[in-house]
């Protein structure tokens, strides 16, 4: 008896989220879960010599056997570095006057 497994395959740009559901054999693999999608002929600027997969946050190769109810992720490339794009923010909300991240200057210190 040939058991089915439902997955889900993801993916988000900035303005928009496509998601897929299809069932697909057992011992069926993340690159499968893609390729049955269509979701590289929808979005055609996905390269995944390029960008990382996953299942449900987690780094995952493409030829990881998935479990049913799994979620297939297709990250997209960052921009920016996060550290760097926090610290941006840090500072433009310094210079609209917040004291996020700065020491606390007491008046009686001994």
């Amino acid at each position: 008896m040939s058991r089915t497994l439902t997955i889900e395959v993801c993916y988000a740009l900035p303005g928009e989220q496509t998601l897929i559901e299809l069932q697909l054999p057992q011992g069926a693999t993340l690159g499968q879960a893609i390729d049955a999608s269509g979701i590289l002929a929808q979005h055609p600027g996905i390269d995944l010599t390029k960008q990382k997969t996953g299942v449900f946050g987690k780094l995952k190769p493409l030829d990881t056997v998935l479990a049913d109810h799994d979620r297939v992720e297709i990250y997209r490339p960052l921009i920016v570095d996060p550290k760097l794009a926090r610290q941006r923010r840090v500072e433009k909300s310094r210079q609209e006057g917040s004291v996020e991240g700065r020491k606390w200057l007491h008046r009686d210190s001994r």
